[in-house]
C-alpha cells in the first residue's frame, strides 16, 4: 500500500493562479486538507471547482503557485502523484456491455495490478454493493450502483486519495446516505478527501470543513465542530451572497 504522511498537508494549494485562454480562472488559491480529512470546496458554476481538480490531476498547469500532493509539486511528480489518487468524476466511466466484476479486473489489469476474486468481493462488500448485481452488465447499473463500483475499483487500487467530482448530484436520498457514509469510513480509515460540489446542504453533512470558492478564489472556510456538523444555515447565507454563483 501507497503511505501518506499524516502530519502533513496531503494536499496544498499555494496561492494557486490558473489561467485558460488567458482567462484567470483561479486566482491565488490557498487551502490543505490532511489525511483523515473530508474537505468539501464549494461554489457555483464558474466558480473554479473542476478547474482546480483538473489542476490537481495535471491536467492544467499553474500560471503561478503551486499544487502540491504528499509534499509534490503535481507538474513535477505527476505519475506519482496520479498513481495515489483515486478520481471519481459526476458520472463514473466504466463500460456498460461489461459486468461490475469484469470492470474492475479490466482497469486493474491495465494498472498490472493482481488482486484475487476474494479481495475483489471484499472491495464489493465494503462499498455495500448486493452480491446478486456483481455480475450483472452495468448497463442495468443506476448511478448510485457504478459509484460503488469506482469506489470499489479505487479501494483495490490502494489509492489514499480521492477527488470526488459532484459525487452525489443525481443520487436519490438514500444512495446519498449510503455515499456520505462510505466516505466517512475511507476518512476514518486514513484516506484524504477532497470533493468539489454546489450542494451546500449535502457538504455540510459529510465534510469536516468546508471552503467556499467565488470567482477562482476562497472566500471562507468553515469547520465542523467535534461530533457535529457544519450548521447549513451560516454556510448557505455566506454561499447564496450575491456573486457566490
Amino acid at each position: 500500500m501507497i503511505e501518506i504522511d499524516q502530519a502533513k498537508a496531503v494536499i496544498e494549494a499555494n496561492s494557486l493562479c490558473v489561467n485558460i485562454k488567458n482567462n484567470p480562472i483561479l486566482k491565488g488559491l490557498n487551502f490543505q486538507v490532511k489525511a483523515g480529512e473530508i474537505y468539501a470546496l464549494l461554489g457555483g458554476n464558474g466558480a473554479g471547482k473542476s478547474t482546480t481538480l483538473k489542476t490537481l490531476l495535471g491536467f492544467n498547469a499553474p500560471s503561478s503557485g503551486s499544487v502540491k500532493v504528499d509534499g509534490k509539486e503535481v507538474v513535477k511528480a505527476l505519475n506519482l502523484v496520479r498513481e495515489k489518487t483515486a478520481y471519481l468524476p459526476e458520472s463514473a466511466t466504466l463500460y456498460t456491455h461489461l459486468t461490475a466484476r469484469e470492470n474492475v479486473k479490466y482497469f486493474l489489469s491495465l494498472a498490472d495490478i493482481k488482486k484475487s476474486d476474494a479481495e475483489v468481493n471484499q472491495a464489493f462488500d465494503r462499498v455495500a454493493l448486493q452480491e446478486k448485481a456483481r455480475d450483472r452488465h452495468m448497463q442495468t447499473y443506476s448511478k448510485g450502483m457504478r459509484q460503488k463500483t469506482a469506489i470499489a475499483l479505487a479501494l483495490l487500487r490502494e489509492a489514499p486519495i480521492f477527488l470526488l467530482d459532484e459525487p452525489t448530484s443525481g443520487l436519490d436520498p438514500v444512495a446519498i446516505d449510503e455515499f456520505n457514509q462510505l466516505v466517512r469510513e475511507l476518512a476514518s480509515g486514513g484516506a484524504t478527501i477532497l470533493m468539489v460540489t454546489h450542494d451546500v446542504y449535502g457538504a455540510c453533512q459529510v465534510a469536516d470543513r468546508i471552503g467556499l470558492l467565488r470567482d477562482g478564489e476562497l472566500v471562507g472556510e468553515f469547520s465542523a465542530p467535534q461530533n457535529g456538523q457544519i450548521e447549513t444555515e451560516q454556510v448557505h447565507a455566506a454561499f447564496a451572497q450575491r456573486g457566490a454563483a
